[in-house]
């Protein structure tokens, strides 16, 4: 059962579709929500290298002083905003307002909540200065999971697609879905891509019973195709609103943690996602 959730606050922008997906969730168990807004001073103030030159050290000063007044006024903007929309739900909550690498303070918080729910496409920098294109997965590579990975725009989870390759991890983590008992009333459909049809039927069944078993009513299909391809197109189709992805690949340290498919979803993904693997 979900009761304490991290909530990474962003921009303001991102900010306002993160805490209502939370509150979604907060309403239904009910949870406590903590905004989490974090500066990392060494990325703002990082001006790349300095060419010979007068007045070249007082522009990059100035520069650095605008990055550090954006990123307050950017936290100050989507902490209001998240407290502000806790309150008119009247669900608990606190923020915590961090300074340092942002990728050991979440790693250090998520010790101490049930889940996770972060921006796909924002998390730290507030617009200030480019974030890493790979900060989630950095996150999920430091062991920062379950997280529900969502995009700028906020949408009931009405409709969920469980992609499911038959793996250890891919249970895992479908597993891990349904004893949260997130999105209890959400319809629910089990799909395993492969040319092998039998065996995807076969796989999608033994899920399925272990949906049934729990009490969540489920359907199941079997595709062909390769699942980093088809599985955004099929979700889309299916008017799905939630992908709970798991892990299938071998090989290099972030593909052993999550998966080829899952990297493919969580790099490309208009939709949310649910990685607890």
């Amino acid at each position: 059962m979900i009761k304490r959730i991290l909530v990474g606050l962003g921009t303001s922008r991102t900010a306002a579709a993160v805490t209502e997906h939370a509150l979604d969730i907060a309403r239904e168990t009910p949870a406590e929500l903590q905004g989490l807004a974090v500066t990392d001073s060494l990325r703002l103030d990082w001006t790349g290298p300095q060419p010979m030159g007068v007045g070249v050290e007082a522009a990059a000063a100035d520069l650095r002083r605008q990055r550090h007044e954006r990123a307050r006024a950017e936290i100050a903007a989507a902490a209001a905003l998240f407290a502000e929309r806790c309150r008119a739900a009247g669900v608990g909550h606190r923020i915590a307002e961090e300074e340092g690498d942002p990728f050991e303070i979440a790693a250090d918080l998520v010790r101490y909540h049930d889940l996770c729910v972060f921006g796909l496409r924002g998390l730290f920098e507030h617009d200030v200065v480019p974030e890493p294109r790979d900060a989630l997965e950095r996150l999920i590579a430091d062991g920062v999971r379950p997280i529900l990975a969502v995009p700028e725009e906020h949408r009931p989870i009405r409709r969920v697609l469980v992609a499911y390759s038959g793996s250890l991890e891919s249970a895992k983590t479908f597993k891990h879905f349904v004893l949260s008992g997130l999105f209890a009333r959400a319809a629910v459909r089990v799909v395993c891509f492969g040319d092998d049809a039998a065996a995807a039927r076969r796989r999608v069944e033994s899920a399925a019973g272990y949906f049934r078993a729990h009490g969540r009513d489920v359907e199941t299909d079997a595709a062909a195709g390769d699942p980093r391809l088809e599985i955004v197109p099929y979700a889309t189709e299916w008017q799905a609103d939630l992908i709970v992805a798991g892990n299938s690949a071998k090989n290099l340290l972030l593909r052993k943690l999550f998966g080829e498919t899952a990297l493919t979803l969580l790099r490309e993904s208009p939709l949310p996602l649910y990685l607890a693997q």
